[in-house]
């Protein structure tokens, strides 16, 4: 059961709600969004039916949700939801590019992937300063030294960060850094580190993992939403399966089955999917026909030389064939550049 607030609801009207549950025997998780306030009930239902929690002050609605995922539902949300990064919007109306290295190396090869980004149209830029890798052996990242470079090559191009945490104890160095916290595909089932993102105060992109179902993706979002984050973007970056043409396989049908079922934006990843830059462009192509929200891709200044995923970073025609598919056919779907949507943050 979810409890909607009104959006002139006060922080005390939010507290009676949470004491009136915790009253009878139940918990209150509270999520608040950009423009609403969500509070999950966990507990014995009948229960919650006696309070009346209608009639209180401040109180919109209330749902009794059958999805497991209840405060990441469609059935009490139904508007798909537009989250805000560094004032960059991800949504229905929108279609956001982010592009990156996918290893942060040195000053200049992140700040010259950067440059090459925006000139192709990204709005946001990625690039991992924590590597968790298959092999102990194969470049880890550069740490905190890596966080200092993507926030001084935020400052050179304006581009907000987007990077991934792998340890709950690094979150908040993290977010001294970051505009938005990735969690990737091995640490999706993490789920002490998905409560801990969730409490950070920072919007979350969470990747599918490798292995995992629709539903225990979702069930992954509702562990950082129930922590009080409602600003969560969901990734499809390709599955395991036994087909060892690509890297992985990228799930394409899972874009429209998140949005029937979620109303969280949904992205694509199609470099990880691939592991090969020569599909990233067609997959990018299909990721847009099917109605994803954005794309999050590699690029790399070198990628013969790159410590991490090189055969799958764009460079020179691939990526002007990306930004020219990323500007011409958002608009046959409905969609505007997330560029021309921009707004200052607060």
């Amino acid at each position: 059961m979810v409890v909607v607030m009104a959006p002139d609801a006060t922080d005390e009207d939010i507290a009676r709600v949470v004491e009136k549950v915790e009253g009878v025997g139940g918990e209150a998780f509270v999520s608040k969004g950009v423009v609403r306030t969500i509070i999950g009930l966990v507990g014995d239902i009948d229960s919650f039916h006696h309070l009346n929690l209608r009639s209180m002050s401040g109180v919109a609605d209330v749902h009794r949700i059958s999805d497991p995922y209840k405060l990441v539902s469609r059935q009490h949300h139904p508007e798909r939801s537009t989250v805000w990064v560094g004032g960059v919007p991800f949504g229905p109306e929108t279609f956001t590019f982010v592009a990156g290295p996918c290893a942060v190396e040195s000053p200049a090869q992140t700040l010259e992937a950067a440059e090459m980004a925006k000139a192709a149209g990204a709005t946001l830029l990625r690039g991992g300063a924590f590597k968790p890798r298959t092999s102990p052996y194969a470049f880890q990242g550069l740490g905190v030294r890596g966080l200092e470079i993507l926030s001084s090559v935020r400052e050179a191009t304006g581009l907000p960060i987007v990077t991934e945490i792998t340890d709950a104890r690094d979150v908040k160095v993290v977010v001294e850094h970051a505009d938005m916290l990735q969690v990737g595909t091995r640490n999706m089932a993490n789920f002490g580190l998905l409560q801990a993102v969730g409490e950070a105060g920072k919007p979350v992109l969470l990747k599918r993992g490798m292995n995992s179902t629709i539903e225990e993706w979702l069930m992954a979002a509702e562990y950082i939403a129930q922590r009080g984050n409602l600003d969560v973007v969901l990734c499809e970056r390709g599955i395991r399966t036994f087909e060892p043409a690509t890297r992985n396989t990228l799930d394409i049908s899972a874009v429209p089955v998140v949005q029937a079922t979620s109303h969280l934006p949904v992205i694509v990843d199609p470099s990880h999917a691939a592991g090969r830059k020569d599909l990233v462009v067609p997959l990018s192509r299909a990721a847009i026909a099917v109605g994803a929200d954005g794309v999050i891709v590699d690029v790399h200044p070198d990628p013969e030389s790159a410590l991490c995923d090189g055969p799958q970073a764009l460079l020179g025609n691939d990526l002007r064939l990306l930004a020219q598919a990323v500007r011409q056919l958002p608009p046959a779907v409905g969609r505007v550049d997330a560029g021309t949507r921009v707004r200052t943050p607060v």
